[in-house]
């Protein structure tokens, strides 16, 4: 990690600044990495509460994200052909630009891409919540199927950006939720997302050097927690325990926990609170905000 930013990167103007505000500071950073269908700004409450933690944050975008969700609903186009390999490797240049070695920490296709992260040795700790299947993660229940079938259904959409019907979204995402918190979450934070990553991961098995390959034995992979929501549709309970297991035959730290009775908004909806307490609980112990 170096002192200063490098411009040459994908990294935006406003990206740059939040890692200057964090080099600043002197604080353990932590960097969150969201998934398919949100923006950075679904982290908003999660920053909050570890910065009221003694860190200090940063939330990168994935590549050409729009910066609110009003403009990523004009322009949904935006979204398309992002892959998982060009989407890390943004994170990683942030991540060098940090003074400090920071804790990552991310959900669903970001859950996944922290993974990639802590893989590389940058990481100080690392929490995936819900994560999206790296390669050699085999199991494939039926609810995720069905979660994916709407990108998935059409080979047409690995080159388009594809929009969730509230009916996909609450199944995918909301089933666990009455339909009122379903459509205030849907209104709130569903944005249209690149369908090719959903591609990529259900080939992975397939292909050798696919990459959604984690580097699960890294020696100096660091500390990490996965955590399941019970109920998740899209990435069920085995999933996530299956790359738990992935990480288990690693020499370091590894931890496993369910949240009960949760799906796969459990980022964003009325439990966020529980869900970041546990992520923060896991950080503060592994990774000090003293950096």
């Amino acid at each position: 990690m170096s002192d200063a930013p490098d411009t040459a990167t994908t990294l935006t103007a406003a990206e740059l600044e939040e890692i200057g505000r964090a080099n600043e500071s002197g604080r353990r950073p932590v960097v969150f990495v969201h998934g398919l269908w949100l923006l950075s700004s679904s982290w908003d409450r999660w920053r909050r509460l570890f910065e009221d933690h003694g860190y200090v944050t940063i939330a990168p975008g994935w590549p050409d994200d729009p910066a609110t969700v009003a403009e990523a609903r004009e322009h949904p186009e935006v979204f398309a052909h992002k892959m998982v390999q060009a989407v890390t490797d943004h994170y990683l240049a942030a991540i060098d630009a940090l003074a400090v070695e920071p804790a990552v920490v991310g959900h669903s296709f970001g859950g996944l891409i922290a993974q990639k992260i802590a893989g590389e040795g940058v990481s100080a700790a690392t929490v995936a919540i819900d994560p999206a299947p790296g390669r050699g993660v085999l199991p494939l229940p039926a609810s995720a199927l069905k979660a994916g079938s709407p990108v998935l259904g059409n080979p047409a959409n690995a080159r388009r950006s594809v929009t969730l019907t509230f009916e996909e979204f609450t199944y995918g995402w909301a089933n666990n939720l009455d339909e009122a918190e379903a459509r205030q979450l849907y209104d709130e934070f569903h944005v249209a997302a690149s369908g090719v990553p959903i591609f990529q991961a259900a080939a992975a098995n397939l292909n050798p050097f696919s990459e959604t390959k984690v580097r699960y034995k890294a020696a100096d992979r660091g500390p990490i927690l996965l955590i399941s929501g019970e109920k998740d549709h899209t990435v069920p309970h085995a999933i996530t325990h299956a790359a738990y297991k992935k990480h288990a035959k690693n020499d370091g730290v590894t931890e496993f926990t369910e949240i009960p009775d949760r799906g796969h908004s459990l980022t964003i909806d009325h439990g966020w609170a529980e869900v970041a307490r546990t992520a923060l609980d896991f950080v503060s112990k592994h990774a000090p905000t003293e950096g």
